[in-house]
C-alpha cells in the first residue's frame, strides 16, 4: 500500500510547490474515517481511494484533485459528512466529493428510466465540474482491476456498465490509453471465452514475434535518423485482446486474416516532422491503399492528432504507424486531462482548468445541453448512448464549416447537426454539388449543402434512417408535436359545436380560467385532450360555465320532406329545417329499445364503417355525409386527411358498450408470413383460440419464400385483438402483422 510520503514524491515529480500539507491532511482524514473497514478481496479499504489517487498522478493532476480522491467515498461509507469536509479542505473540495457521493451508486444496466436518471447525474455532476469526471474514471479502472473478487453476477453488471458507459465516455474525452485498459477489463468478464481464446493467440503470436517489434523499432529508428530525424522516438506494441475481437467481429475476419495485429507510434517534435517522417516511411515501403488519415489538419472531435496509415514493411508485414508530436501524443494518452492550467502556475479549478474551446468538453456542454430539450429518459439514454459509441467522418458545409458526424450518417443528420430547425425544414441535399436523396451515407471531406421548406414537417420515418441521437430526438419531437397539432385542430372543432350547441362561443382564452379544473397546464394540451378523447367537449363546457344545465334531445327523422321532429328532454316537440345541422349531444340516443353502440349519435342515423373496420377501444371520429349517413373512422386513418379542409363534417362520437356487449367489429389486419405447409392452418388455429373470427382472407405470394395476408377479423374490442397480434407475431412461420388503416 502507498505510503504518505509516496503519494506526495508522486506529485512532486512533475509540480515541484504541491501543496504538501493539504496531501497530508487528505491521506490521513481518509486514513481515520476508513479505519478498519476492508475491501472485498480482504485488503484494508483505504488502499483503494489511494490507488485511485495514484492513477490520477499518472496524469499529472494538480493535488486538490487528488485530494478528492482520496475523500471520494468518506461521505458515501464513512461518518464524514459535507460539513466537516468543507470545514477542513475548503468548499471546493467538498462540493466535488459530494458530487461523486450523488453518483456513487449508478445502476446503469438497469430499468432504462433508471440507467437514464442515473446518466443525467452522471454528467450534470461532470459538468459542474470535470474533476468529477477524471476522478470517476479513476474509481472505475481500480474497481475493474479488482473486480474478481465480486460475485458473478456482480462482475457482469458492472462489467457491462463499464463497457456501455465508462469505457465509450473515456474514449470521447480523448483518454484512449484508459478506454483501451476498460474494454480489456470489460470484455474479460463479459466474454472470458473469447477473451480466453484471443489472448491465447495473441501470445502465441508474440512468442513466434519475439524479436520482430524490436527489429522494426531499430530498423525505423535508423531510417528517421538518416534522413534527419533524430529525435524520433518509436514505440511498437502488439493490439489488445478486445480490439482484435472487436476487429474480428466488425469484419468478419478470423484471426489469421489479421494483417495488422501490431501498431507502431513515431513521436516528433514539431508538426512538419509529422509529416517528413510520413515522406520518408512511404518513400521506403509501399502503403496499403484506403488506410491513410490526416487526424493533423482535421482532428477528432476529442481533438485527438495524429497521422495514420499502414505500409508493407519490414519481413513484408503489414504495419500500423501513427505518427504524432510530444503533445499530441500527451492529448492521446490523458485527453481532457492534458489541458490543465496548472502547469502553467495556475491552479486547476473546475471548468476553468479546461480548455474551454476543447472539442471533448464542447461535446460534453452540448450533450447537457439536451437534458433541457423535453426528451423522455429513455430518448436521452439512447442519445447519449449513440453519441459515445459511433466512429466518425467530416463533413463541410458549403462556406467551409466542418461538421463532425457518427460513421454512416445521413444528410438529415448533417441538417441537424447544423440546427434542429435547419432539420425540421430539410427537403433534399447536395453532396458535392449533385443532388443526392437524403438516405445517402456521407463520406469524409463531404461537402452538404441542405435544400429547405419552409412548409416540410420532419416524416416520422426519417427516425429510422438517421444515426444521431440529436437528429433521432428532434424528429420525435417534431413527430409529437405534428400529432398534438391534429388533435388539437380536432379538438377544437368538437369544441366549437359542443359551445355552440348550448348557445356560447368558444374561444382559447376562455379556456384559460377553467385550466386547473381540467387537469392541464396550457390551453393546447386540455384541447388536444379532446381530440384524443381523454376529455369529454362536454366536461370542458362545464369547466367554463359550471352552471350549465345539459338538454338533451333526441333527433328523429319526419315523414315530411324537408323537416327533422326534434324532441326535447323535457318530450316537447318541434321541426327545424333540413338544411340546419340537428343538434348531437353527448348523450346516448335511443328509439323504440334499439340502442347505437355509440355516444354522440341519433338512432335513426345510418351508420358504416370504414374498410378497415374499427373496435371498441379504439378512438373514433365520424365523417357526415351532409344526408343521414355518417362513416366510422379510427383516428389514425389516413382517409381522414381528405376531410381536414371541411370541418362541419366531423362529428364527435365514443363508443357506448358496458361489459356484457355481445357484438364483434371487423378489423382488417396484414400478415406477412413464410411461404411453408401449415402456415395458414397454424394463423388460423392461432386466431381461433384468441376467439377471433375470420370474415374475409385473401393471399398474394409476393414472392417464392413470402405470402402476404390481408384478413378480416371479427373481435370484441381492442384488448382482444391486440392479444390476437401478439400471438401471431409469436409464430415462427411470421414474419410480420400489422393492423390496417385505409
Amino acid at each position: 500500500m502507498m505510503r504518505q510520503y509516496e503519494l506526495v514524491e508522486r506529485v512532486q515529480k512533475y509540480k515541484p510547490d504541491v501543496n504538501e500539507a493539504l496531501l497530508n491532511k487528505a491521506y490521513v482524514y481518509a486514513m481515520q474515517k476508513h479505519g478498519m473497514q476492508k475491501r472485498a478481496s480482504g485488503d484494508p479499504y483505504i488502499s483503494h481511494p489511494l490507488e485511485v489517487a495514484a492513477i490520477l498522478t499518472d496524469m499529472h493532476l494538480d493535488e486538490a484533485t487528488i485530494a478528492v480522491a482520496l475523500l471520494h467515498d468518506t461521505i458515501e461509507d464513512t461518518t464524514a459528512t459535507r460539513d466537516e469536509i468543507d470545514r477542513m479542505f475548503g468548499e471546493d473540495i467538498g462540493r466535488l466529493v459530494e458530487g461523486l457521493t450523488k453518483i456513487k451508486k449508478l445502476d446503469l444496466v438497469s430499468r432504462k428510466a433508471k440507467q437514464a436518471e442515473n446518466l443525467r447525474k452522471l454528467l450534470l455532476a461532470i459538468s459542474d465540474d470535470v474533476r468529477v469526471l477524471l476522478v470517476k474514471l479513476a474509481d472505475r479502472l481500480h474497481n475493474m482491476r479488482t473486480l474478481d473478487h465480486m460475485s458473478a453476477e456482480k462482475r457482469m453488471r458492472i462489467s457491462e456498465e463499464t463497457m456501455d458507459i465508462y469505457a465509450p465516455l473515456a474514449g470521447r474525452m480523448g483518454m484512449q490509453d484508459m478506454r483501451e485498459e476498460l474494454e480489456e477489463l470489460a470484455f474479460r468478464h463479459i466474454n472470458p471465452e473469447a477473451y480466453k481464446t484471443v489472448s491465447k493467440r495473441l501470445a502465441d503470436l508474440s512468442e513466434r514475434n519475439a524479436d520482430l517489434v524490436h527489429k522494426i523499432e531499430m530498423e525505423l529508428t535508423e531510417l528517421f535518423s538518416a534522413n534527419g530525424l533524430q529525435k524520433a522516438v518509436v514505440k511498437g506494441r502488439q493490439k489488445k485482446a478486445y480490439s482484435v475481437f472487436k476487429k474480428m467481429q466488425s469484419k468478419s475476419l478470423s484471426f489469421e486474416q489479421l494483417s495488422d495485429v501490431y501498431g507502431f507510434r513515431v513521436v516528433v517534435d514539431q508538426i512538419p516532422d509529422c509529416y517528413k517522417a510520413l515522406g520518408i516511411v512511404h518513400t521506403r515501403w509501399r502503403v496499403v491503399p484506403g488506410r491513410f488519415k490526416d487526424y493533423i489538419s482535421t482532428p477528432k472531435q476529442n481533438e485527438y492528432q495524429s497521422i495514420h496509415t499502414t505500409i508493407v514493411g519490414p519481413a513484408r508485414q503489414r504495419i500500423e504507424l501513427q505518427i504524432r508530436t510530444h503533445r499530441m501524443h500527451e492529448i492521446a494518452e490523458y485527453g481532457i486531462a492534458a489541458h490543465t492550467l496548472y502547469k502553467d502556475g495556475t491552479i486547476l479549478q473546475g471548468v476553468e482548468g479546461v480548455n474551454q474551446q476543447s472539442n471533448a468538453y464542447s461535446w460534453l456542454r452540448l450533450t447537457i445541453e439536451s437534458l433541457a430539450e423535453g426528451d423522455n429518459p429513455e430518448e436521452f439514454l439512447e442519445h447519449t448512448k449513440l453519441e459515445l459509441f459511433q466512429d466518425q467522418v467530416f463533413c463541410f458545409t458549403p462556406k467551409g464549416k466542418l461538421i463532425a458526424l457518427p460513421r454512416g450518417a445521413t444528410p438529415i443528420d448533417f441538417a441537424y447537426a447544423v440546427h434542429t430547425n435547419v432539420g425540421d425544414t430539410c427537403v433534399g441535399a447536395k453532396i458535392n454539388g449533385r443532388i443526392m436523396p437524403l438516405v445517402t451515407r456521407l463520406a469524409n471531406g463531404d461537402e452538404v449543402e441542405i435544400i429547405r421548406s419552409g412548409v416540410q414537417v420532419p416524416p416520422a420515418a426519417w427516425e429510422e434512417i438517421v444515426v444521431t441521437g440529436k437528429a433521432r430526438s428532434a424528429i420525435r419531437r417534431a413527430t409529437r408535436l405534428a400529432i398534438r397539432k391534429q388533435y388539437s385542430g380536432l379538438g377544437h372543432r368538437i369544441l366549437e359545436r359542443t359551445f355552440e350547441r348550448a348557445g356560447k362561443v368558444f374561444s382559447r382564452d376562455i379556456m384559460k380560467p377553467a385550466l386547473h379544473r381540467l387537469g392541464h397546464k396550457e390551453v393546447e394540451d386540455a384541447i388536444a385532450a379532446v381530440g384524443r378523447g381523454e376529455l369529454s367537449s362536454l366536461d370542458a363546457l362545464k369547466a367554463v360555465y359550471p352552471d350549465y344545465q345539459d338538454e338533451r334531445v333526441t333527433v328523429k327523422h319526419s315523414n315530411e320532406e324537408g323537416w327533422f321532429n326534434v324532441r326535447s328532454a323535457q318530450g316537447m316537440m318541434f321541426k327545424i329545417p333540413e338544411g340546419q345541422k340537428p343538434r348531437i349531444t353527448e348523450a346516448v340516443l335511443e328509439e323504440e329499445g334499439h340502442h347505437q353502440p355509440f355516444r354522440g349519435l341519433a338512432s335513426d342515423i345510418e351508420v358504416r364503417f370504414s374498410p378497415s373496420g374499427a373496435v371498441p377501444g379504439d378512438r373514433i371520429v365520424g365523417i357526415h355525409d351532409g344526408k343521414r349517413t355518417i362513416t366510422i373512422y379510427p383516428i389514425q386513418s389516413p382517409s381522414l386527411s381528405k376531410f381536414d379542409e371541411e370541418p362541419e363534417r366531423w362529428i364527435d362520437i365514443r363508443w357506448d358498450l358496458d361489459e356484457a356487449n355481445k357484438t364483434r367489429f371487423m378489423v382488417r389486419i396484414h400478415v406477412n408470413a413464410i411461404n411453408e405447409p401449415g402456415a395458414l392452418a397454424t394463423v388460423a388455429q392461432a386466431i381461433g383460440t384468441a376467439d377471433g373470427n375470420i370474415r374475409t382472407l385473401s393471399m398474394v405470394r409476393v414472392a417464392q419464400d413470402f405470402t402476404e395476408m390481408e384478413i378480416d377479423l371479427e373481435v370484441w374490442d381492442l384488448r382482444q385483438l391486440s392479444h390476437i397480434l401478439a400471438q401471431l407475431k409469436e409464430l415462427q412461420s411470421i414474419s410480420t402483422v400489422k393492423r390496417v388503416f385505409d
